[in-house]
């Protein structure tokens, strides 16, 4: 079996993702899974290691879920974050801007330089078009889109002047604001998209609903865990929610929603 909690798996935070990784591995060996994996799976693209068929446990986009990864992994819980953003179970992203953009609402951005993580991305691509959808913009509002790679990239490419906005999910917002206080400092929140669900715990779809079930129990086990409390604040774990039938239709119906084209993303 293999696990790998990418999502949030900063560099200044690995030994904390570590930390909750060896407290939830105890927790699933005491609910009969083995052998579990002693570490997380660093070593392949998540790609591959999501379509593994031994996947035991990862963490993907709820975008993923309902896309591309649709009958590959199964959700098992929806986490919730100590966050400013987030609620029970949910997120939301925030379209950043440099610090001193005079600009100072959205339709003041026609013909800019959007950064985007990857095109697939609910909080980085999809909550952008849907909330410039909200606020009445054309399609084709911004010149064009800067494709980055990562959320922390499309930081980078607002900061330094290479992009004008960038939509940054509210978890990642956080964890970097104390990983990477100057940085973040470089910039400023300018709008907030809806909210969303949170981005799932999944398992390999194969797996019986009643191994589902056990892993969830490890996750609500390891999220109350006393000796795990520092581990929990640094990555900013509040607790887990079952992942229903239904979590996701706000993730598809947000997609449906957005523009469709908002900008000419040309790398």
């Amino acid at each position: 079996m293999r696990a790998s909690l990418p999502m949030y798996d900063l560099p200044e935070l690995r030994a904390a993702t570590d930390g909750w990784w060896a407290g939830l591995a105890a927790a699933l060996v005491r609910q009969g899974f083995a052998p579990v994996p002693a570490g997380l799976d660093r070593s392949e693209p998540i790609a591959r290691v999501w379509h593994a068929p031994d996947l035991l446990l990862s963490q993907c986009c709820s975008r993923d879920l309902v896309t591309h990864l649709a009958g590959v992994v199964a959700p098992v819980a929806l986490p919730s974050y100590r966050v400013p953003g987030c609620g029970p179970g949910t997120y939301r992203s925030f379209l950043v801007v440099r610090r001193d953009d005079p600009r100072s609402d959205l339709a003041a951005f026609a013909g800019a330089v959007a950064a985007i993580n990857y095109p697939g991305s609910h909080s980085g691509f999809v909550a952008l078009a849907h909330t410039l959808a909200r606020h009445g913009l054309p399609e084709r509002f911004l010149g064009r889109g800067r494709l980055t790679g990562s959320h922390r990239a499309s930081l980078v490419a607002v900061a330094g002047g290479r992009a004008d906005l960038a939509a940054v999910d509210c978890v990642t917002w956080a964890l970097l604001a104390a990983a990477d206080p100057a940085l973040v400092g470089r910039l400023r929140i300018l709008a907030e998209s809806e909210p969303a669900p949170a981005l799932p715990y999944v398992t390999a779809i194969a797996r019986p609903e009643e191994e589902r079930r056990r892993l969830f129990a490890a996750l609500e086990e390891t999220a109350l865990a006393p000796d795990l409390a520092a581990v929990r604040a640094r990555l900013r774990i509040a607790g887990f929610l079952p992942a229903t039938a239904t979590a996701f239709a706000r993730t598809a119906a947000m997609a449906e929603a957005a523009l469709k084209e908002p900008c000419a993303i040309l790398g």
